[in-house]
């Protein structure tokens, strides 16, 4: 018997909608860099980031509403035109101060909006059947600009100053708003019984054990992704976008090679030993890397992030009640903001204090720790429902 289709239209223009506005988003990986020619340090620009995700977080039980009651298109629609407006608001950026905060804060709205509504698109229409390699293969247009956008920014920032980076940044998240005009309009299934609301699955007894790994796992990928830019800058070695590449094109080759496999053999199986090779990469971050290493660990981390985001996102989107779908995925995204509300101040008053490698074996450990509290914890909350 044939497996159900997952190229479907509505699948492909909202893989390549959102692979516009992640390159567009993925060239930020360069922003700490321009925030310290403005004279911010590494816990300053912590707390930026931290407030962007403070304020993403707030934004998301309104996002979770809207997205359950008039479906994923207005919200992709609406969160295209502010990531575009937001974009070219950097250039005005002049130094550090409350406007600053002012457009870190929009970025981080659209982010919001478009992270979630786009992912709970991607999960409304593949097959239930193929729902965790749906997902995963989806995922790829947020790993592709992983790997291209540092590159990308490597290459303008090379040639041009930071202006360039942020318009070609607009002008990126404006192709991924205008692709997104044909997307069907939603459907919106009145025969549903109705959504307890954000509070009912953010406390849903199974879906608990995935909010702690999440958490986990979005704290510790706060790490490369916010300080990697000025660690290499520290050290005069490495490179951001070899990193990033090595990070991304891992993921994105596990995910189309080997997407299947956690349904093959179970997702847990396969999450478990990804967040430990995460843990190992984030490890070698640690040992002060030469070039070769540093990719290295950016092929670990690769691995975990590979299997880890759609493996959790899967069992979050089939654990929860059909109505109650876009607040749970609000949650899951929610998540990473969060980890970036606490990990970037936290990490970079580490760095701070102590240095580069004493925040890097901290992560590792909240890896491995959380992974090993995640999988009895779940092991616990599922044996009666097996």
């Amino acid at each position: 018997m044939p497996r159900e289709p997952l190229l479907t239209r509505p699948f492909l223009l909202a893989f390549v909608a959102h692979l516009m506005h992640a390159m567009a988003f993925h060239l930020y990986l360069h922003l700490p860099g321009y925030l310290k020619l403005q004279g911010a340090g590494e816990d300053r620009i912590g707390i930026i980031y931290g407030v962007t995700a403070a304020t993403a977080i707030v934004a998301r039980p309104a996002l979770g509403r809207a997205i359950d009651r008039r479906g994923t298109r207005p919200v992709i629609l609406g969160g295209g035109l502010l990531a575009t407006l937001s974009c070219a608001l950097y250039l005005t950026v002049h130094g550090i101060g409350p406007w600053t905060y002012v457009v870190r804060i929009v970025h981080g709205v659209s982010e919001a909006m478009l992270f979630a509504s786009l992912f709970a698109l991607a999960a409304e229409v593949v097959p239930a059947s193929r729902r965790i390699e749906g997902i995963a293969l989806f995922g790829v247009s947020g790993m592709l600009p992983m790997a291209f956008g540092g590159l990308l920014g490597d290459l303008i920032l090379a040639r041009a100053p930071y202006s360039a980076l942020f318009i070609t940044a607009a002008v990126l998240s404006a192709v991924g708003l205008l692709v997104s005009l044909p997307l069907p309009a939603p459907v919106l299934h009145t025969d549903r019984p109705p959504s307890r609301g954000f509070v009912a699955a953010l406390v849903q007894r199974d879906l608990l054990p995935l909010w702690f790994v999440g958490i986990s796992f979005a704290i510790v990928v706060v790490a490369p992704s916010t300080f990697l830019k000025t660690y290499v800058m520290a050290r005069g070695t490495g490179s951001v976008g070899g990193f990033f590449a090595a990070y991304a094109l891992t993921a994105v080759g596990l995910r189309i090679v080997l997407g299947s496999l956690p349904e093959r053999i179970g997702p847990k199986r396969v999450l478990i030993p990804g967040f430990f090779l995460l843990a190992g990469g984030l490890g070698l971050l640690a040992t002060d890397p030469e070039p070769l290493v540093l990719l290295l660990a950016g092929v670990l981390c690769g691995v975990g992030h590979g299997y880890g985001f759609p493996i959790v996102l899967g069992l979050v989107v089939t654990r929860a009640p059909a109505s109650e779908r876009g607040a749970a995925l609000s949650i899951y995204t929610a998540l990473f903001d969060g980890g970036m509300l606490l990990g970037g101040p936290l990490l970079g008053a580490i760095i701070r204090a102590a240095g580069y490698r004493e925040m890097f074996t901290l992560t590792m450990l909240i890896a491995v720790v959380g992974t090993l509290i995640f999988a009895l914890w779940d092991r616990q909350v599922m044996r009666p429902a097996a």
